[in-house]
């Protein structure tokens, strides 16, 4: 195995008053060493207004190694949320944040740390998500962004947002898979004990929800039974006997606990199943295409781009050029 160094460096913000939640999240994906992968893991950085202990919720204290304009020279800046929806973060903070969108950084926002982001003028024109709660204040601050509430992330260039606070997990995730590719991203997601990928997006979230009760233990093991089976011709009526179901109480238990229908979920899995395939191996699409089990490869090609935004044949060169 090799031992990698000095990989991209990753800067997360730190603010007086902030939840360690959010920025629990980072650290958890990469501040964790990751040898094992044997791909070049991230350097983490906690920077803040100044090098020094900074007061965050709860009483505690965290330390920040790094200043501003550690933040402002990092490969990947996260902003976690700021003090305040309804004001803007201190100047040198949108000035740090200036200087790494215009050396080319990558930036992310979990949660509220999108009115940070927008107000430094980076979301201007661009899509972008927050916490639902939040949705209304965001648009009457900031009208040239095109907020969708609906989603748990959005890449937008090279300027990411995230929903409420256990999105950004979300979004880590699809930063690692997309440097690193889907068998990486599903290894993280495995030691995290969380799906790779969820399915729907926060509106499902903005009602109260349903306790949960046995009818969602049965729609749970009917996933687990079909992503064993995906090759297989899955049907509703399958998905439904597998969780000794009708098909009808099937499907309104389905949308309630996962926020889409069984067809599209369906679709991403096996989608999602292709991209291994795809990064490592050198099978022909055709064959790539049965192997998840889609019926034809225009099938295949057809559900790809629609999910991925890209062709097979295009993300596979995408990923092994970009190695």
């Amino acid at each position: 195995m090799r031992v990698h160094v000095g990989g991209p460096t990753v800067s997360v913000l730190a603010f007086a008053g902030m939840s360690l939640f959010e920025t629990g999240i980072v650290t958890e994906v990469f501040g964790l060493a990751r040898p094992e992968l044997d791909v070049p893991w991230y350097r983490l950085e906690i920077c803040g207004p100044a090098p020094g202990p900074i007061p965050v919720l709860g009483g505690a204290t965290l330390h920040a190694a790094g200043d501003l304009a550690r933040l402002a020279a990092a490969d990947t800046v996260i902003v976690p949320g700021v003090e305040s929806v309804y004001a803007d973060p201190a100047p040198e903070v949108l000035d740090a944040l200036r200087a790494a969108h215009a050396r080319g950084a990558r930036i992310l926002s979990i949660c509220s740390g999108a009115f940070a982001l927008a107000a430094a003028g980076l979301l201007d024109g661009r899509r972008a998500t927050t916490h639902w709660q939040y949705a209304a204040v965001f648009r009457d601050r900031f009208p040239a962004v095109e907020l969708d509430p609906d989603v748990l992330y959005l890449a937008d260039g090279p300027v990411w947002t995230s929903a409420g606070s256990a999105a950004g997990l979300d979004l880590c995730l699809h930063v690692v898979r997309t440097d690193h590719g889907a068998a990486v991203a599903n290894a993280v997601a495995r030691r995290l004990v969380v799906q790779p990928h969820r399915d729907g997006g926060q509106a499902q979230f903005i009602e109260a929800p349903v306790p949960a009760g046995p009818a969602d233990d049965r729609i749970a093991a009917s996933l687990d039974w079909a992503l064993s089976h995906l090759t297989e011709p899955l049907t509703l009526h399958a998905l439904a006997g597998q969780a000794h179901m009708s098909p009808r109480t099937y499907l309104r238990h389905f949308t309630r606990a996962t926020g889409t229908s069984p067809i599209r979920w369906l679709l991403r899995q096996r989608v999602q199943a292709s991209l291994a395939l795809l990064e490592t191996t050198d099978a022909p699409i055709e064959r790539i295409a049965s192997t998840v089990g889609f019926e034809t490869p225009v099938t295949y090609r057809h559900h790809f781009t629609n999910l991925m935004h890209t062709s097979p044949s295009a993300y596979r060169n995408a990923f092994r050029n970009g190695r």
